[in-house]
């Protein structure tokens, strides 16, 4: 069974392998597409709702244990870049992918 992990963004449960783990790194968020990064890491849907959201709700400060915002830019520009490019899961695709 595949490792299942909750988005900061929605809260929703989905499998390892359909969110973004993301890490801090000199005050800027960081994609760690192999998860191998060293550090606290969050786990995001690849969406720019669930980013909007987190970012609203400041839930990468509070999930990172950071002291301050950090820096989106580059996330919300990865996030921008892969959702053009191909199409993004969704809950419940994620959702027929754990049952399988």
């Amino acid at each position: 069974m595949e490792p299942v992990r909750t988005c900061i963004g929605t809260r929703a449960r989905a499998p390892r392998s359909v969110l973004v783990r993301v890490v801090a790194r000199n005050g800027r968020l960081v994609v760690d597409p192999t998860a191998t990064l060293p550090g606290r890491g969050a786990w995001l849907t690849p969406s720019i709702d669930a980013f909007e959201s987190a970012v609203k709700r400041r839930a990468f400060r509070r999930a990172l244990r950071l002291d301050s915002e950090p820096d989106v830019d580059d996330l919300r520009a990865h996030l921008t870049r892969i959702t053009t490019s191909r199409p993004i899961a969704t809950t419940e695709q994620a959702e027929r992918h754990m049952d399988n």
